[in-house]
């Protein structure tokens, strides 16, 4: 690859990627910003601020004299990312886009324009996590070729690149990257691996960044913003009305429009009923949803759970794993949620159960389980099965 010269920046014309390019360019690397719209604001009947991002985008790309490009994904979200979030939702899941949302969009079909588009050696991402390979270090040598030989890809080896939290535990956004590939991650440099969100704050104001500092912090569901989710998605999905049961005693409760405008540990806010009741269950052939009257009911607490085909980060499991088939380390199934404590099996089709040490509030199928080894993230799955609750276990 030679020496890395020519980083492409993801700009989202916010304060984290805007610091992420000048950062870059204080290191002496030629940047190019470019900025990805993956909705398309014409189908939406609510604001859309696209558009004014992307003018965000390209004032900073200005102040720096940088190139400036604008992608649409629009296409490419729908179908890989879009869809798939409705038809699990159909499936009586809860699906994590902003996590399909880097592993197809910023991490394949950015990540492929930038390197083979635009010639760069190496993509940016204004993410708080940090890699194995120290940027200044790994990103300024000369990359040695390797020896043409018959036998080198068969006896090549090359050490992979891992996933460390960022020095913000309060920002980490591994979780958020847990699906991505070894070859993405290869060649991505996080430029703000060692800053906290504070001091990205205080380098965009010396900057005169104040344009993206006044920003709120984005949230809701990925390049969609926030939304009233119900309204949002019964634009999408056809209201299945049905029933709230008592997981108690099996009287009903009420009616809802759609178990997929419900998830697991939701306050149920139903018709008539003065006290406040929580989803603990659903029923997608009957279409009853079912509910319990606190917010930790026992049919609320678990501790076992099944992922589908685990994504190693490092593209294979541990070895203590392989070799015990065991492993002892921490996961998270909910950003920034406490990293608990719990024990891994790996099974024969590659996907893993995981048991945590104490029982969990809300364990959600559709959502992915993160599994941590230290500061190292390793990877992650989607929790396709759950253990017995405790309500089930104490037999009620």
């Amino acid at each position: 690859m030679g020496m890395v010269r020519h980083i492409v920046c993801a700009m989202s014309g916010g304060v984290d990627s805007s610091v992420s390019a000048l950062v870059l360019k204080r290191r002496g690397y030629y940047v190019t910003g470019v900025f990805m719209k993956n909705w398309d604001s014409l189908d939406e009947k609510g604001v859309c601020t696209s558009e004014k991002d992307c003018e965000d985008a390209y004032k900073v790309c200005q102040d720096l004299d940088m190139p400036f490009h604008q992608v649409s994904y629009v296409k490419e979200y729908w179908h890989e990312v879009f869809s798939n979030l409705l038809g699990e939702y159909q499936k009586g899941r809860t699906p994590n886009p902003d996590i399909m949302c880097n592993k197809h969009i910023k991490f394949k079909h950015f990540y492929n324009y930038a390197i083979n588009t635009l010639g760069a050696d190496a993509i940016a991402t204004g993410h708080y996590a940090r890699t194995s390979q120290e940027d200044e270090d790994v990103f300024q040598h000369l990359h040695t070729p390797a020896l043409q030989t018959l036998f080198r890809d068969r006896f090549e080896i090359r050490n992979p690149v891992r996933l460390y939290q960022g020095a913000d535990r309060l920002k980490d956004q591994t979780f958020f990257l847990s699906q991505i590939s070894q070859d993405a991650l290869r060649r991505t440099i996080f430029p703000l691996a060692g800053l906290t969100k504070d001091f990205v704050k205080k380098i965009a104001g010396e900057a005169g960044f104040h344009h993206v500092l006044k920003k709120k912090e984005s949230m809701g569901i990925c390049f969609i913003g926030e939304r009233h989710f119900e309204d949002f998605i019964l634009e999408y999905l056809e209201p299945r009305p049905g029933h709230f049961v008592s997981i108690e005693d099996g009287k009903i409760m009420g009616e809802h429009k759609g178990w997929f405008t419900f998830t697991l540990g939701q306050r149920a806010r139903i018709a008539g009923q003065r006290d406040a009741w929580f989803v603990v269950d659903k029923d997608i052939t009957t279409g009853e949803i079912f509910v319990g009257p606190t917010t930790n009911h026992p049919a609320l607490l678990r501790n076992t759970m099944q992922t589908d085909r685990f994504h190693w980060i490092t593209e294979e499991p541990p070895a203590e794993l392989v070799r015990t088939h065991m492993m002892d380390c921490h996961f998270r199934f909910i950003h920034q949620m406490p990293l608990t404590p719990c024990t891994v099996t790996l099974n024969l089709d590659g996907s893993v159960w995981i048991t945590a040490k104490n029982p969990l509030r809300a364990l959600t199928p559709g959502q992915f389980a993160v599994l941590y080894k230290g500061d190292e993230c390793l990877g992650s799955g989607k929790i396709v099965r759950l253990g017995p609750s405790e309500h089930t276990l104490r037999g009620a």
